[in-house]
């Protein structure tokens, strides 16, 4: 990571005879470098005037650009220090994978902690998703999903005891990794994504203020025989965590 005081030159090459906009070219060229790890976290941001002269671009053009990044949390503006980049965040297709695949893949390097490892009876809730009566016993696995050593996800999920990972496996590799280390393939999935505030723990673990904004998706997952595996509640910093989706008319 540069030094905080330094604020390195970007090269950017812009296509003036394009009819795509300059702003539009130079905020693309800026995302690049964010999302590649040329700019890093904590890095100084060229200032917009000194970076407006570089291009010979307007200073309109060039404060565009840099508001875009802004908008999209790739870049921050802090007083008396000027323009910073800052930990980009995780763009999740809405496919049937698990967080830490998606991550490892993206080269995030995701890590885990363990909250809660525990053997019991279901709730209602978790019997209905799971399909199962209310005295068979499921394990209950909490864990504090983190990527680039900030945490991201809260995951809640719960399975049959004979389908139940290992509790260091669970901190060493994602849950759908474990699953098919058992042979267990899950071939579909019913999910559901909505919104909810930060509870008090919610907000201490995900360092985030009290009621802030978290994602949340529920998904209950099933093998290639129909028979449901797990049945997840996961809550993620909207901050730093969108879900992507690919639109087709038919």
């Amino acid at each position: 990571m540069n030094h905080p005081l330094s604020a390195p030159q970007l090269a950017v090459e812009l296509d003036r005879s394009s009819p795509v906009p300059l702003y539009y070219q130079l905020a693309r060229a800026i995302e690049e470098a964010v999302l590649s790890g040329q700019l890093a976290p904590g890095d100084r941001f060229e200032n917009e005037l000194a970076l407006a002269e570089r291009l010979n671009l307007s200073r309109p053009t060039t404060r565009r650009a840099i508001q875009e990044l802004v908008d999209k949390g790739l870049l921050v503006r802090k007083r008396g220090v000027g323009t910073q980049v800052v930990q980009s965040p995780v763009h999740r297709p809405v496919e049937l994978t698990s967080l830490f695949d998606d991550l490892a893949r993206a080269g995030q390097h995701p890590s885990t902690k363990l909250l809660e490892y525990s053997v019991g009876l279901p709730g209602d809730e978790v019997a209905r998703e799971l399909n199962i009566g209310p005295d068979e016993t499921v394990v209950t696995i909490a864990r504090l999903r983190s990527t680039q050593g900030e945490p991201l996800a809260l995951m809640t999920n719960y399975l049959p005891l004979d389908l139940a990972p290992e509790p260091a496996e669970l901190e060493a590799q994602g849950l759908y990794q474990s699953l098919r280390t058992k042979g267990v393939h899950v071939r579909l999935a019913r999910q559901r994504i909505g919104a909810k505030s930060a509870g008090r723990e919610e907000a201490e673990l995900l360092d985030e203020k009290l009621r802030a904004p978290l994602l949340t998706m529920n998904r209950t997952a099933f093998d290639d025989s129909g028979k449901v595996v797990e049945y997840g509640v996961h809550v993620y910093r909207a901050s730093r965590y969108n879900f992507e989706t690919t639109l087709v008319d038919r």
